[in-house]
């Protein structure tokens, strides 16, 4: 899941940055842009709070749909690994998709992609059939997620810090709020999980709708579009002192498996910590209010610990520190899950701010913008990929063992690698000094 999860492919920049002329719009987009203003700003904040709902509301609800698709713990923990895959998948779908149809187009109908998988994926009745709704849902999710930063610097040029601040503020606040209301609002609406999920296909539909005017207005010219993509290839090829072959990196790799395993933790979190508590005698009401907790924790601390990450040398200290925190709440998971839960939402939800460190590091380990672009791509394709079969993995242990000791010894052991490669992956280098030829 997981610390707030701001987009992947995006960059907190000074809102007094200056306007990149290179990618400034043209006269026509500029007046477009003066009306489109509000719809833009709705349009970030509503596809931002939609962006998580899909994960974390079923988590919630997970033990009522097994019951009622009758699903095995190995199943449920595929479920749970669906949505890395999804991102690895989709998300690389993005760019080519944005160059054809206009970013703006594809936020759109990512929100209508999300909404048609909402509402169709409880009454499928086939397990089958609702993995399938959930990874339309997901694809939505994914697609959106990478481009809701190139909208912010289309329209926000010399706003992008701020912009960017607003809509991780908003994803957190959407997945803590699906998170903590999921359950009351099923038992508001009378107490059928089915129900209680198709009721957030609402608030994805919602979010198409400012997107509407924005695309009719704005549609995108793909001669245009395309050379400005050539435009940048180039110049990227310019910036670089060499081919840069990103795999030779130690860097890259140890960023890489940092991002995965971090990234394992946090899925494992959304999809089976409210599971653990109840397991444990906690309601179903107050477990999705401990998972809300953990997502919410980061949202101050998402801006906090990359402003500190770059005041630094090496990030390798904020990385340990995570991740003792995490092990504390993995020890107190197994010795007293429900004695102490709350204080174990609040540590697991400070050690999930992994995520954010691990997004600054991105943009520190790389000295070009181009060399920026493909470490990103390559930590965080690779680390997605890398933590699919966590979750998977947990809901193996868990139907076998027949306990959650198996599983949280795993969810533990699982930091000690987190911690080590992470402190490599802080050290003062960059990957061009390291696979440049």
């Amino acid at each position: 899941m997981m610390a707030p999860m701001v987009s992947e492919k995006s960059t907190v920049l000074p809102d007094t940055e200056a306007p990149d002329r290179s990618s400034a719009p043209s006269e026509p987009a500029s007046a477009a842009r003066t009306w489109g203003v509000p719809f833009v700003i709705a349009g970030i904040i509503l596809a931002a709070l939609n962006l998580r709902p899909a994960i974390t509301s079923l988590g919630a609800l997970l033990e009522e749909v097994r019951d009622g698709l009758g699903m095995s713990g190995s199943v449920a923990g595929l479920l749970t690994s669906v949505p890395p895959l999804c991102f690895a998948i989709f998300g690389s779908l993005a760019p080519r998709l944005a160059r054809r149809f206009g970013p703006a187009a594809v936020v759109c109908g990512g929100m209508a992609a999300i909404a048609a998988g909402l509402i169709v994926r409880p009454f499928t009745g086939s397990t089958a059939a609702f993995l399938a709704a959930s990874a339309l849902a997901l694809a939505g999710i994914a697609v959106s997620n990478v481009l809701m930063p190139v909208v912010i610097k289309e329209w926000f040029p010399q706003r992008v810090g701020s912009m960017t601040g607003l809509y991780s503020m908003a994803l957190a606040l959407g997945t803590s709020l699906a998170a903590a209301i999921t359950v009351p609002v099923t038992e508001a609406l009378g107490g059928n999980w089915k129900t209680g999920l198709a009721v957030w296909a609402a608030l994805a539909a919602a979010a198409v709708l400012p997107w509407l005017p924005v695309v009719r207005r704005r549609r995108p010219e793909p001669a245009r579009v395309e050379g400005a993509a050539e435009a940048v290839e180039r110049d990227a090829e310019a910036q670089l002192p060499g081919k840069l072959r990103i795999t030779r990196s130690r860097t890259a790799w140890s960023l890489a498996v940092f991002f995965g395993l971090q990234a394992t933790g946090a899925y494992i979190t959304m999809g089976w910590m409210p599971q653990i508590f109840r397991d444990a005698g906690v309601s179903a009401e107050t477990a999705g209010v401990l998972l809300a907790i953990t997502m919410a924790v980061g949202v101050p601390l998402s801006f906090v610990i990359p402003r500190m990450a770059a005041r630094m040398s090496h990030q390798g200290p904020i990385v340990a520190a995570l991740g003792l925190c995490g092990l504390i709440g993995y020890t107190g998971l197994y010795v007293a899950p429900a004695g102490g839960a709350w204080v174990w939402a609040l540590v697991l939800g400070i050690s999930n701010c992994s995520f954010p460190l691990a997004l600054t590091m991105v943009g520190m380990r790389a000295r070009t913008g181009p060399g920026v672009v493909q470490l990103s791509t390559f930590a965080q394709s690779t680390g997605y990929l890398l933590s699919i079969p966590g979750p998977l993995l947990v809901g193996v242990l868990y139907q076998h063992s027949g306990g959650w000791e198996v599983p949280i010894l795993l969810m533990g052991a699982l930091l000690v690698p987190q911690i080590a490669f992470g402190v490599m992956a802080g050290r003062q280098r960059t990957v061009e000094d390291e696979c440049t030829v």
